[in-house]
């Protein structure tokens, strides 16, 4: 089958890593995959690298959406603050059900241009240097804005069903049931403003069965959609991120920035 995604980098990420070899990922990473109906479902939220990271709690003040979908049942996700793991959720009926969580806006301060250009660098928003510039926006001091879009893919007894578009300002769709299909290759559509983000870099991890950790660099095609190869067993959080330009062009004014990170995570049975 011809491969629609085209493979840029793969590379092994060592857990030694620092904070300035990569960004840091937001995920929804559920405690189990499958379960049966009746039995709860938990999933935690976590930020990290190279799908490695602490565990945050349920904080209301830190999300605008926290739901469940399952076809056109939207349960939202409740607890008390500071619930680990953030989602704890009885009742979900058979089928797939899709975890969507949507977070506030934060903010970073780049204080060196250096430690901005890695970030675009890795993330292959080239255009991105020259439109600073042209914005006549200083190199030094300005502030970035940042919001996460996330979701989870897990299967309630025969895990019938299909990912969609959840409405996000970006996200990543899975256009295969990781728990129903025979896969050996996984399609995802990348979104932004509801529309396909045509050669857009995906990165992969991958944790597999051995609980080793690969890192691999893609670029959707022209439709925003591509495949990459999948194993029984592994667990995959599928990550993209877009760079768009706010209104403001003054850094002593508030964010020139805002960065919208895309994850999708999911986990084929063994």
């Amino acid at each position: 089958m011809k491969n629609l995604f085209r493979m840029l980098h793969p590379l092994v990420l060592f857990l030694a890593a620092t904070s300035a070899a990569t960004a840091h990922e937001f995920w929804i990473s559920p405690i189990t995959y499958v379960i049966q109906p009746g039995e709860q479902a938990e999933a935690h939220l976590r930020v990290g690298q190279g799908f490695i990271g602490p565990a945050y709690s349920y904080q209301t003040r830190q999300f605008e959406r926290f739901e469940v979908v399952q076809g056109e049942t939207i349960t939202p996700v409740e607890g008390r603050l500071g619930d680990v793991p953030a989602m704890k959720m009885d009742g979900l009926q058979d089928g797939l059900a899709i975890i969507v969580h949507e977070t506030v806006d934060n903010s970073l301060t780049y204080k060196e241009w250096a430690k901005f250009e890695k970030f675009f660098t890795h993330k292959a928003m080239t255009r991105v240097p020259s439109a600073h510039d042209a914005r006549g926006i200083r190199r030094e001091n300005f502030k970035e804005d940042y919001r996460r879009f996330a979701k989870s893919l897990i299967a309630v007894g025969s895990g019938e069903g299909a990912d969609r578009n959840m409405g996000l300002q970006t996200e990543i769709i899975a256009l295969n049931n990781p728990y129903t299909e025979d896969l050996s290759e996984m399609a995802v559509k990348v979104l932004l403003n509801g529309e396909p983000r045509a050669n857009a870099q995906v990165e992969l991890f991958v944790r597999d069965t051995a609980g080793e950790i690969d890192v691999q660099l893609y670029s959707t095609d022209a439709e925003g959609i591509g495949r990459f190869p999948v194993k029984p067993g592994n667990e995959y959080l599928v990550d993209a991120v877009a760079m768009e330009a706010l209104p403001n062009d003054d850094p002593d004014e508030g964010a020139v920035w805002r960065s919208l990170w895309a994850a999708l995570t999911f986990k084929l049975p063994n």
